[in-house]
């Protein structure tokens, strides 16, 4: 604020002057506004021409008086405008060093690719549900100041472009969503994060129906059609309207403290190779087992009382998030 203050008192000084020295020549030396202007500026600029017309003692005076005072005020809007860029070009590269730094120092974050409309509703969601170190990938450098907004760490580049998933730590990363508008992108990208990082999992947005098996092919756990999502949501609120509201009661809106999560069952568990019916997940923290997902992958839809939690298992539970949060604990997260 008080280089632009500076810069604007400069520039008033320096028209102040030139005005006051064109209005001198043209009453000292009864000159027109043209020649008065000229000689104002070329004694300003010490380019070294020649008086435009001989002047008398006064406009000698004048003219050293513009040059002494005219040559302070223009070193002065010069340094503050050097000031201004130096300093400005030093922030942007400090900026970015400490974004790196903290980029490096990060271990089990997601990285998302493209901040578009779809990359910036998955960052709202994540950090709206389960807040999670997020680093976002992206090439408009207009979208950058948004993203500082929201508060996640970011790299300006390209996604296709291996350095810049490298610089994101993909190696350390545990998931990664590429939502950018070309699928050709999408595929390219999930081969080379695929290939920098095998136990990484990658959701990949598919911009037409069909074009799934080819994100598949390439690495991509789990593909989304945006278009498609779209569509069945709007045909579910039609045929099941309280089925889709209960759902959006119970893992969209933040106002009624539910949630849906799925924890998995760790090694150090409190609850390993114990049935449900006697963990206290149902007496205890009041919390519905609505499906567990065996290591093997099977899943078991509404598990009956007498099912063991064994390690492995991921456990999908609905209920209060405060309860949520202690199964977690239970649970050896």
């Amino acid at each position: 604020m008080t280089k632009t203050r500076n810069l604007i008192f400069a520039t008033i000084m320096l028209t102040l002057i030139v005005s006051m020295g064109t209005a001198g020549y043209m009453i000292l030396e009864k000159w027109n506004f043209l020649d008065s202007l000229y000689m104002t500026v070329i004694t300003l600029t010490t380019v070294g021409f020649g008086e435009v017309h001989p002047v008398n003692d006064q406009g000698r005076i004048l003219t050293m008086t513009i040059l002494v005072s005219g040559l302070g005020v223009v070193g002065y809007l010069i340094g503050t405008l050097t000031q201004i860029v130096v300093e400005g070009q030093l922030l942007r590269i400090m900026g970015r060093k400490k974004l790196e730094r903290k980029i490096e120092k990060l271990k089990d974050h997601i990285i998302i690719c493209g901040y578009g409309r779809v990359g910036r509703i998955i960052c709202e969601e994540i950090y709206r549900s389960k807040p999670t170190a997020l680093v976002v990938i992206d090439s408009d450098s207009t979208v950058t100041a948004k993203i500082e907004e929201d508060g996640h760490l970011y790299l300006l580049g390209d996604a296709t472009e291996e350095r810049f998933l490298v610089r994101s730590g993909i190696r350390r990363a545990k998931g990664l969503a590429t939502a950018l508008d070309s699928e050709a992108d999408n595929v390219y990208i999930t081969l080379t994060a695929k290939g920098l990082n095998p136990n990484l999992y990658i959701i990949a947005r598919a911009g037409r129906i069909g074009s799934e098996k080819k994100l598949l092919q390439a690495g991509a756990n789990h593909v989304v059609s945006p278009h498609q999502i779209g569509g069945y949501r709007m045909a579910q609120a039609l045929l099941r309207p309280s089925v889709t509201e209960f759902i959006d009661f119970a893992t969209h809106d933040p106002n009624t403290g539910m949630g849906m999560e799925e924890i998995p069952v760790r090694p150090h568990s409190k609850l390993s190779d114990v049935a449900l019916v006697d963990s206290g997940i149902r007496k205890n923290l009041d919390l519905i087992i609505v499906a567990i997902k065996k290591a093997d992958g099977k899943m078991l839809f509404n598990p009956a009382s007498h099912t063991t939690i064994q390690i492995g298992d991921t456990l999908i539970a609905l209920g209060l998030r405060s309860s949520l949060i202690k199964l977690e604990q239970l649970l050896g997260n």
